[in-house]
Order: structure tokens, then C-alpha cells, then sequence
């Protein structure tokens, strides 16, 4: 890793924690809202010309799936940085639940045939999709039980791929850090995720639940405290990035809450945004519409 690839690495890493007051609270959150044992992620891409397509499938798929008695959730991004692409955060208690939910869609999908079409046109217009299993990290965290998904609008998601062999440095350098924040009594939390498979391993993502792009300001007044709260760890930090990190990416992506199914304990965490009322002149058309076969 050259020193350029270093100081990047590490600027995204500081990046990503300096989301600002996230969705969050005092207290220990609702199992609804807080961050999963088990997340399954789903990158798909789109072609420029089909994204369109694909974005009103995934969205009538959603709506579809509103009032069905679905196995499990699931939370869609748009990307804002990086490659054009759509992810999927699925959360899941264990992989018991996974094999339960795989297993109670087929039912679903004989009985309801129009999702079977809007998947048909969601396949047929993608140019690629990734299937990622990753297990939460308490240990490498900070004041993950003060997330509350529900009221995150962008997530930001540092990604670090390790050269084999160097877990046990990425966990002293996270705690390092994270003791850095405890020194500044920062109410910055992340949540951080092992892949357990989809991808090559040693795999980590590091999730911030943000609420505005504005927060993003704060790295500014955040960065020098936290250098200094560091102090000599800072130089260890140094040395565990050059020797033990392959590859690491920073990407900002945008909730969509139209293309989401959520529960309904999730929802009522902020239901203006997770289930919002169609406008007036939406509800009026229906109502001409009823009126008409009516009067047929």
C-alpha cells in the first residue's frame, strides 16, 4: 500500500464517523429499529437506459408487498457516490430466519402472481447483482445500541477488504479509534459488520446511519480533536493500515423509502417518511374512478 493509498484510506475511515448526530437515541432502542445480528445486502446495477425500469419495478414490488404478510424487510439505497447502483439492506436474526423466510416465498409467489412479473422485470433489467451475507461486530462498534435505523435518510458504508491473517490487527485498530471517541465524548456511532459469505474474506462494513448530507460538515471540527485524543496510537493505527489493509472504499447512499418494505413498528418510528400519504389530487382521482364503475 503506497502512503498516498494510506492517507485516502484513512480519510474515508474518519469520513465515514463523521456523520453527525445520527438516527439516534438515549436509551437502549426497540429490536424493530436497531441495527440487525444478520444483514443480507444486495447490490444490483442497473444499465443507464434501464435504470428507470428497474427502479418502478422495485418500487411496485414494494407496494405489492405492503399488505402481505412478508417473511422478512428490507431497506433500498440509491447510490449517491461511486458506481450507479441500487443495495438492498435486509436485516435477519440468524440464518434459522433466512432458510425460513427463503422458504415462505414461494408460497407468496404462487398465490400473487403480479410479483412474480414485477421480479421478472426487475431481472430483466439488470446488468448485475451481488448476494452478501455479513454478521454484526459488537466488539469493533461504537454505541451501535443508540442507532435507530428509522431515522436514518442517507447511510454512508466504508468498506475494508484485509490481506489474510490480520483480523486480530483491523480489532485493535477499531478500538483504538473507538477509544479516541470515548475521549471526546463523541455521539458519533457505527455499526460494523464481518461478511460471513458472498464475498472474499476477511471482509468488514462499517455502517453510519445519517439523517442530513449536512452532517457530513462536522469531520471539520471533528478531525483535530480526535487526532489529538488518538495521541500515540495514531502511529500504530498507521502501521496496521499500511500492513494489514487491501482495499477499503467510502460511499454515501440515499434511503428509498418507496422502494422499502419495512415493518410496522419500524414504520411508526417515522411514519411521515416510511409511509407517506398520497396527495389530495391522487386520492381524488381514485375516488372519480370508484365513482365511474359504479356508475357502470
Amino acid at each position: 500500500m503506497t502512503v498516498a493509498h494510506y492517507i485516502a484510506m484513512f480519510a474515508a475511515f474518519v469520513l465515514i464517523c463523521a456523520g453527525g448526530v445520527t438516527g439516534q437515541t438515549e436509551g437502549v432502542l426497540q429490536p424493530d429499529t436497531a441495527p440487525p445480528k444478520l444483514v443480507v445486502l444486495v447490490y444490483q446495477r442497473f444499465p443507464f437506459d434501464k435504470a428507470t425500469e428497474g427502479g418502478k419495478a422495485l418500487a411496485a414490488a414494494a407496494r405489492a408487498c405492503a399488505n402481505l404478510e412478508a417473511p422478512n424487510s428490507w431497506i433500498v439505497l440509491d447510490s449517491v457516490t461511486g458506481d450507479s447502483e441500487v443495495l438492498s439492506f435486509d436485516p435477519f436474526d440468524s440464518f434459522a430466519h433466512i432458510g425460513k423466510a427463503f422458504a415462505q416465498w414461494g408460497p407468496i409467489y404462487a398465490a400473487h402472481p403480479e410479483l412474480g412479473k414485477f421480479q421478472a422485470q426487475i431481472s430483466g433489467a439488470l446488468a448485475s447483482q451481488r448476494t452478501i451475507v455479513a454478521e454484526r461486530r459488537d466488539d469493533l462498534s461504537y454505541r451501535a445500541n443508540r442507532i435507530d435505523l428509522s431515522k436514518a435518510r442517507f447511510l454512508r458504508v466504508l468498506e475494508v477488504r484485509l490481506h489474510p491473517g490480520h483480523e486480530g490487527e483491523l480489532a485493535e485498530a477499531f478500538k483504538k479509534l473507538t477509544a479516541a471517541y470515548e475521549k471526546t465524548e463523541s455521539d458519533l456511532p457505527w455499526v460494523v459488520y464481518q461478511v460471513n459469505a458472498g464475498m472474499p474474506s476477511p471482509t468488514f462494513f462499517a455502517f453510519v446511519p445519517m439523517r442530513t448530507l449536512a452532517q457530513n460538515d462536522d469531520l471539520l471540527n471533528l478531525r483535530d480533536p480526535l487526532h489529538e485524543a488518538e495521541g500515540e496510537a495514531a502511529e500504530r493505527m498507521q502501521q496496521i493500515a499500511r500492513a494489514a489493509y487491501a482495499h477499503t472504499e467510502s460511499n454515501l447512499y440515499a434511503i428509498s423509502p418507496e422502494k422499502s418494505r419495512v415493518s410496522k413498528g419500524f414504520a411508526a418510528g417515522d411514519p411521515e417518511f416510511w409511509m407517506p400519504k398520497p396527495p389530495a389530487s391522487t386520492k381524488v382521482a381514485a375516488k372519480k374512478r370508484g365513482n365511474n364503475k359504479t356508475a357502470k
